[in-house]
């Protein structure tokens, strides 16, 4: 049952939040793709990477749900598109994670337009965490991708991984 409490965020910020939860859930399912084509070519510790980044994933939604819960909003969880692991080659999986996570970066930057506009500062404090978690994760995402298109051995690029993040 929600809250009775008015809500103290601004009405067009919580229903991007609760959007958002559903992009998140998808991120979680698109690293768990991407993981599972690096297990289907035994690199371990390619797809441990990608699995560990889908539970970072699923955990942003997490922290979003508990912010709405918190702020008197009612969490909302959309349906979530069907992940593949049918990519071309290892750079393809890489790029579209890396494209994924632009296109995040984008989605939390118009909500904290939005939270500034409507003079929302708990909201837009809310946001600050994962503006720099995005700042982290594209960073991440092109140092991957430049190892993958190094034209290393994948195999021999196992061991750089720790040193890439």
């Amino acid at each position: 049952m929600p809250k009775a409490n008015p809500s103290l965020i601004s009405g067009k910020l919580a229903q991007k939040l609760k959007e958002q939860i559903g992009h998140e859930l998808g991120a979680h399912q698109q690293y768990l793709a991407i993981g599972t084509y690096f297990a289907q070519q035994n690199l371990d510790k390619w797809a441990a990477l990608f699995y560990k980044q889908a539970a970072e994933e699923k955990e942003h939604a997490l922290k979003i749900v508990r912010f709405l819960t918190d702020v008197g909003e009612a969490a909302h969880f959309p349906a979530i598109p069907a992940a593949s692991t049918g990519f071309k080659s290892a750079a393809d999986a890489v790029s579209q994670a890396l494209k994924w996570e632009r296109t995040v970066t984008e989605q939390f930057q118009t909500m904290a337009k939005i939270a500034l506009a409507e003079s929302d500062f708990v909201g837009f404090q809310f946001l600050q965490w994962f503006l720099e978690e995005q700042v982290e994760e594209v960073s991440s995402m092109e140092k991957y991708l430049a190892l993958v298109e190094s034209g290393i051995n994948l195999f021999q690029a196992e061991a750089l991984l720790e040193l890439a993040s």
